[in-house]
């Protein structure tokens, strides 16, 4: 019985095979997509923008008029040597498809995933132009460029987004040439041209430069862990919220403090400040931890505020022998009295902060005149100039 069903099953196969063959030798050739459309897919470099924006290399080569900017700095030229240097957004993939083609077992896939997190390998990451828009200003108008920032190789539920112009993005490469000359020596830029700055194929070109710029930057370990790398992503939102607080408008405040720390995570800023606790990156990532908890404790969503204490609190809380000597961060004891207040309000257990205080007391530490979270966050500077910086620098290398 078996045997006849699989012959049958083998008949009907074959003769299926046969239909869809003869269908497909009647397609018109005009309906299949051309090969620099194709190449572009596979590349995975950007998404088609808004259905016009999509990057066509030898079309955009070809539509330029001779009078158009095709020298060392231009976009095409900052394409081709990204390409060749194999800085595509795409080609670091922790985990990808075997030689062979076929795609591994969800369990091989997430144990190459546990492995890769366990070594000292620098989260992927892939930077992506979601938009590009001209934005009329007064006399004059710009490209505004929407860039998804998104963790490679698993599925990720929370990118973080920045809105950037194209003279941020000027501004972030003088600063990195001026402050890392020597790792920025074979880094090209694209220039802004004459003519056709707005056109559909300038602005579909660039964001493709931009996403490859971005994701080459990231994978240089010096670039990526400066300051001037980082605070290119972040220190927007965060001052931005900071002002929305300022005048309380914690509402408002939650979106863009919730992106600044959303692009931290990704950023691997968090572990910087662990590894270098005196780097302004530390106290950025303070910064929003505790602007989250009080933004949420003045919204009433107590539950929130309390989640962001303790994370805050996980990172500040000392060691014995730090806490015998006195040496705890400045913010330690007012994060712990909020924390204990929360606790209480939320029904829970408080005991292991409540212990930490009590022994910081004993210590002879004064715990009951000391400034209250939003004081600080109200006047904290989240930007140092250039000369306290390096002078912050060489005071840590000597301690």
């Amino acid at each position: 019985m078996a045997s006849k069903l699989l012959d049958r099953l083998r008949r009907t196969l074959f003769k299926e095979g046969e239909v869809v063959a003869r269908e497909s030798i009647d397609v018109p050739e005009d309906s299949f997509p051309e090969s620099s459309e194709l190449e572009d897919d596979t590349e995975c470099l950007s998404e088609r923008l808004g259905g016009t924006l999509c990057f066509d290399g030898e079309r955009a080569m070809e539509s330029e008029d001779p009078g158009g900017a095709s020298g060392p700095d231009s976009d095409s030229d900052f394409l081709g040597e990204s390409v060749e240097d194999g800085f595509s957004s795409t080609d670091t993939s922790p985990v990808g498809l075997s030689p062979g083609g076929s795609s591994l077992l969800t369990c091989q896939l997430q144990e190459s995933w546990r492995s890769l997190q366990s070594c000292s390998v620098p989260e992927k990451l892939v930077f992506e132009v979601t938009d590009a828009s001209v934005v009329p200003e007064s006399s004059s108008k710009y490209v505004l460029y929407t860039i998804h920032v998104i963790q490679s190789g698993m599925f990720d539920k929370t990118p973080a987004v920045i809105t950037r112009r194209y003279t941020d993005f000027e501004r972030l490469h003088s600063r990195l040439r001026r402050r890392h000359g020597d790792h920025m020596e074979r880094v090209c830029f694209p220039r802004k041209r004459l003519r056709k700055n707005f056109v559909a194929e300038t602005i579909a070109k660039r964001s493709r430069a931009f996403e490859q710029y971005l994701a080459h930057m990231h994978s240089l370990a010096e670039l990526r862990r400066s300051a001037t790398f980082l605070e290119f992503f972040y220190l927007g939102d965060l001052q931005a919220g900071q002002m929305l607080m300022r005048v309380g408008r914690y509402q408002e405040g939650l979106g863009p403090l919730l992106n600044g720390l959303r692009l931290q995570e990704k950023l691997g800023c968090e572990q910087q400040g662990i590894q270098q606790p005196h780097h302004q990156q530390r106290t950025h990532w303070l910064f929003t931890l505790l602007a989250l908890v009080t933004c949420f404790q003045e919204l009433e969503q107590l539950g929130e505020a309390q989640e962001y204490c303790d994370r805050a609190l996980r990172d500040l809380a000392p060691s014995q022998e730090a806490l015998q000597q006195h040496l705890f961060h400045p913010l330690l004891i007012p994060l712990l009295q909020t924390n204990v207040r929360l606790s209480w309000k939320i029904s829970k257990d408080k005991r292991r902060w409540e212990v930490l205080l009590q022994e910081i007391q004993d210590s002879g530490a004064d715990v009951g005149n000391q400034p209250s979270l939003k004081e600080y966050l109200m006047k904290e500077n989240l930007v140092e100039s250039e000369g306290n910086t390096k002078a912050k620098v060489k005071r840590d290398d000597t301690t």
